[in-house]
């Protein structure tokens, strides 16, 4: 197994969690901080969540020797952030319902045997409408910092060229190269601080259970589990879908009283560990996800600090880096969504919609791109 472990895999795995937590960190805190969370306890959300990630990540990842990549609930943190009236003890009660509803859509295998209808055009386009995002944003920070975003570009296209396995790490140490020379790396505010679990008593509110809970664990399966098993799916993998989600919620079920409100599979973040680059060989990339796991780990030990030091990176320098990083995943996304001409027409409508981040009942577009896409091929003609 140590002989499949390589560079380009660990790079990876950090570039994996730090879009993961540059991208939507400040959800989460929003979210502790609308349940009235002191920052003890908002310290101990990311202490749970960077343990709970690490356990499923890398312990998911060297079992099934897959890239299985975990992640928080993002839509999920949302969801709790627009919450109004509730306590920290009884929103602990509906993440316990939650992570117990989870647990059993995994391993009671209704969840994999709904995956396994979702056809594989649809799945390829899924994963491609929620990466171009990233793509785009790459493109468009061209416009606010051109000296960063075209010597990323440069160290990008040189890499492919003269060294394609080293390419995003080359693209990394550019970016930080010219943040460092023009003083944009703000690391003044970075202290290393260990952080504390604090552990909160669950209080089992109907209202909250009905009001939370539920569209929690909808929110989850719909815009986080399911374009993640789509992203599995779309770059080859067939890693077993019911223990899989089953464990994210039984460790979801364990950190609950310390904040760990959701963990679930995770889709853009694991197509960094899905692409070809991090490795060559398909069978050999599952060590970037659990390369990643060790990330979380230190994320969770250390939170403040970690977050400090994500937050000191321009962010010009993160979404060039992961736009760069996706381009070889959304390309066989489309390829694979397209070249069957007759669903084609759902594969694009499927892309379109999910691109739109369009949100309808509080839950993402990446279902409801799945939902325009299956109602195209019902009506397709015969």
């Amino acid at each position: 197994m140590l002989k499949d472990l390589s560079l380009p895999a660990v790079v990876a795995g950090f570039i994996a969690v730090l879009v993961g937590y540059t991208s939507s960190v400040a959800i989460v805190f929003a979210a502790a901080q609308a349940l009235g969370a002191t920052p003890d306890q908002t310290a101990s959300w990311l202490w749970a969540l960077g343990l709970g990630m690490a356990l499923t990540s890398t312990g998911l990842s060297l079992w099934y020797r897959r890239p299985v990549l975990t992640a928080w609930s993002t839509p999920g943190a949302a969801l709790i952030a627009a919450s109004h009236g509730l306590a920290l003890p009884e929103a602990t009660g509906a993440f316990i319902v939650c992570a117990l509803l989870i647990t059993l859509a995994g391993y009671s295998g209704l969840f994999e045997r709904l995956m396994a209808r979702i056809p594989a055009a649809i799945a390829q386009a899924l994963l491609a409408g929620i990466l171009v995002r990233f793509a785009l944003d790459a493109a468009l920070a061209t416009a606010v910092d051109p000296p960063l975003v075209l010597a990323m570009l440069a160290a990008f296209l040189a890499g492919r060229r003269w060294w394609p396995r080293y390419a995003v790490p080359g693209v990394l140490l550019c970016g930080l190269a010219v943040a460092a020379v023009g003083g944009r790396l703000a690391l003044g505010g970075v202290t290393l601080a260990w952080t504390q679990p604090v552990w909160t008593a669950p209080v089992f509110a109907p209202a909250a259970i009905i009001g939370l809970g539920l569209p929690l664990f909808i929110v989850t399966m719909a815009s986080q589990n399911l374009p993640g098993v789509a992203a599995q799916r779309a770059a080859g993998y067939d890693t077993p879908v019911s223990p899989v989600v089953g464990t994210t919620g039984l460790v979801s079920l364990l950190l609950a009283p310390l904040g760990g409100y959701a963990i679930n599979l995770a889709a853009i973040t694991a197509a960094l560990c899905m692409s070809p680059e991090a490795h060559d060989d398909p069978r050999r990339r599952y060590w970037a996800s659990a390369s990643a796991g060790v990330f979380y780990l230190a994320t969770g030990l250390a939170g403040g600090a970690v977050v400090a030091l994500f937050g000191a990176l321009p962010r010009s320098l993160v979404v060039t880096l992961a736009g760069l990083a996706l381009l070889g995943t959304i390309a066989g996304g489309l390829h694979g969504a397209l070249k069957d001409e007759t669903r084609r027409d759902a594969a694009l409508l499927t892309f379109l919609v999910t691109l739109s981040g369009v949100s309808l009942l509080g839950i993402g577009s990446a279902f409801w791109g799945v939902v325009a896409g299956a109602a195209a091929l019902l009506l397709r003609p015969r």
